[in-house]
C-alpha cells in the first residue's frame, strides 16, 4: 500500500511493453479501492517501439491537459471510474468507465492497459458507449485478438447492465473532490518504461 500523497507511475502495457506512462498522485490507498489523481501538466512518457495500430493516442502530448482527473479503481476489476470537470469554474461534467486490464502494482508504481471500449455517464444525462465500433478495427491491426474483444464487450456489457438497473459501485462523493492547487507532478523517474 502507498501513503496517502505518494506520486506513483501509472503505466500501460501492451503485450508486456510499456506503451505509455504518467505520473499519478495517490489520493486513498485501501486493499479494496486505490484512488488516484491525474493533475493538470503530469508528464507523459511513450517508449519507442512498434505498436499495432500505431503509437498511443496521446502520443506527441508532453502532458495532461485540462482539469485533472481522479481514477477509482478496485482490484481485480477491468475497469477504473474517472472523475472529468469542465469550465473554469471546474464544474463536475461526468464518469467514465474506462475498460483497462485489472491493475497490478509494480516498483514503480502500476501497471494496467487500457482496452479500448468506454462509457460516459455525464452528471445529468444517459450514459452511452464510447469506441464501441472501433474494437472491430483493433483486432484488424492485431492490438486485440477477437477473444480478446469478446471479454471486453462481456465487461462493458455487464457494466452496461448495472447502470441500466441504477447501480453505482463508486461512492459519489468524490465527485466533490478538490486537488490542492501547489500539487505539481514531478518526472518520470528514469527506468519508469523498463518492465
Amino acid at each position: 500500500m502507498w501513503d496517502e500523497g505518494a506520486w506513483v507511475v501509472r503505466r500501460e502495457i501492451w503485450r508486456e511493453k510499456p506503451w505509455a506512462g504518467t505520473v499519478v498522485r495517490v489520493i486513498e490507498d485501501r486493499p479494496e479501492l486505490l484512488v488516484s489523481y491525474l493533475p493538470t501538466g503530469a508528464p507523459f512518457g511513450f517508449p519507442d517501439g512498434s505498436w499495432p495500430g500505431g503509437r498511443h493516442p496521446w502520443h506527441g502530448r508532453p502532458g495532461w491537459e485540462g482539469h485533472g482527473v481522479l481514477m477509482l479503481q478496485r482490484p481485480k476489476e477491468s475497469h477504473a471510474i474517472w472523475h472529468f470537470w469542465d469550465g473554469p469554474e471546474r464544474r463536475f461534467a461526468g464518469w467514465y468507465v474506462n475498460l483497462q486490464r485489472p491493475f497490478t502494482r509494480t516498483a514503480v508504481g502500476y501497471d494496467t492497459q487500457d482496452l479500448e471500449l468506454d462509457i460516459w455517464i455525464p452528471d445529468r444525462g444517459e450514459w452511452r458507449w464510447k469506441d464501441r465500433d472501433k474494437l472491430d478495427e483493433r483486432v484488424q491491426e492485431g492490438r486485440f485478438t477477437a477473444g480478446e474483444v469478446e471479454e471486453i464487450l462481456a465487461e462493458g456489457d455487464r457494466i452496461a447492465a448495472e447502470l441500466d438497473a441504477g447501480r453505482r459501485w463508486w461512492d459519489e462523493r468524490w465527485r466533490d473532490f478538490v486537488p490542492d492547487p501547489g500539487w505539481e507532478a514531478p518526472g518520470l523517474p528514469a527506468g519508469w518504461d523498463r518492465v
